[in-house]
């Protein structure tokens, strides 16, 4: 059974398509990653499914109920972890969500017991009454996601959970989430742009690029459409010229040039090395750093954009300065 469905999703603003026809399903229980930069289209799309924004046009199904005409029964289904902190700081952890809990209806038994339960499963128990101001940035997108999961929704989103802390602490983060998902079966749909964090929590990811899915699958099926070992040559010069003689050879499976780098896909890239820099002074190009590595989802975005995703991320910031400038400064 299917916990999202989507068909042909858009959303425009103005002459600006920022989700451009996704289709796509989340069966129950999955975690399910968005992956992309800054203004691919992550965040509007799960504004939509969860009934923040209207879609332009599509069809998207959230829990059985269809999110243009059934928003109550979606948002009763769903928690949501925004990627902006949504917390009162003037307020202990537990007020938060006892304050979250009412909202949804919950009686004063039942309140105590889900905070007490969610308190639990994020290591919060003995911080409860402290306020929030005084919570570190990693125990706030703990509470965070513990006011989620309060009135136990059927899907949680998560928007950029890990986004601005530090890398112990974001693996933390990670174990949480994977406890949820794997021990409490909830449906998790996932949006981030570290590549690294898609690849540890996602049973499937979606790499999304201007809107649209440049590809879908597990992160082990994405990282075999590379084949084998990635070995990189920086060049002081001649990289396009070395990177066509090096295409020639038969145990070369894919070559690309990024700027003076060239990437190379073989196997047994440990062995090849020495051949490689061989290869490239007898054509008198001088190699000044190697590098190999097994394929990463970096390299299938570079694979299917062409760019890596910190210069999508800087290209999506440049769109939007001019979008901006384009309407006089006004938001």
């Amino acid at each position: 059974m299917d916990d999202i469905r989507v068909e042909s999703l858009t959303k425009r603003f103005e002459d600006v398509v920022a989700v451009d026809a996704l289709s796509f399903t989340v069966p129950a229980g999955q975690l399910f990653g968005l992956l992309g930069p800054n203004g691919a289209g992550k965040t509007t799309t799960i504004n939509m499914l969860a009934t923040l924004l209207r879609p332009t046009s599509g069809l998207a199904e959230v829990a059985g109920h269809e999110v243009g005409r059934e928003r109550d029964a979606v948002r009763r289904s769903i928690g949501v972890v925004f990627q902006e902190p949504a917390l009162e700081s003037k307020l202990t952890g537990r007020e938060n969500l006892e304050f979250h809990a009412m909202m949804y209806g919950l009686g004063r038994e039942e309140r105590r017991a889900r905070i007490e339960e969610v308190f639990g499963l994020v290591d919060l128990g003995d911080k409860a009454g402290v306020l929030v101001e005084k919570y570190s940035g990693g125990m706030k997108r703990r509470l965070e996601i513990a006011r989620g999961l309060v009135h136990r929704p059927r899907v949680l989103f998560l928007d950029e959970p890990t986004l601005g802390l530090d890398a112990q602490t974001r693996r933390h983060i990670w174990d949480y989430i994977k406890k949820l998902n794997r021990e409490h079966q909830v449906t998790i749909i996932l949006t981030t742009h570290y590549m690294e964090e898609a690849d540890a929590l996602c049973d499937r990811v979606a790499i999304m690029d201007r809107g649209r899915f440049v590809a879908l699958d597990t992160p082990a099926a994405l990282k075999d459409i590379l084949g084998g070992d990635v070995v990189s040559l920086e060049v002081d010069e001649g990289a396009e010229a070395l990177l066509g003689e090096l295409r020639s050879l038969d145990w070369v499976r894919k070559g690309s040039r990024h700027e003076d780098v060239l990437h190379l896909t073989m196997e047994r890239g440990e062995r090849r090395i020495p051949e490689l820099v061989a290869f490239a002074q007898a054509r008198g190009v001088v190699v000044s750093c190697v590098n190999l590595r097994k394929p990463s989802l970096e390299d299938v975005f570079l694979h299917f954009t062409g760019k890596t995703i910190r210069e999508e991320d800087a290209t999506a910031t440049d769109r939007r300065r001019r979008r901006f400038r384009g309407h006089g400064g006004r938001t």
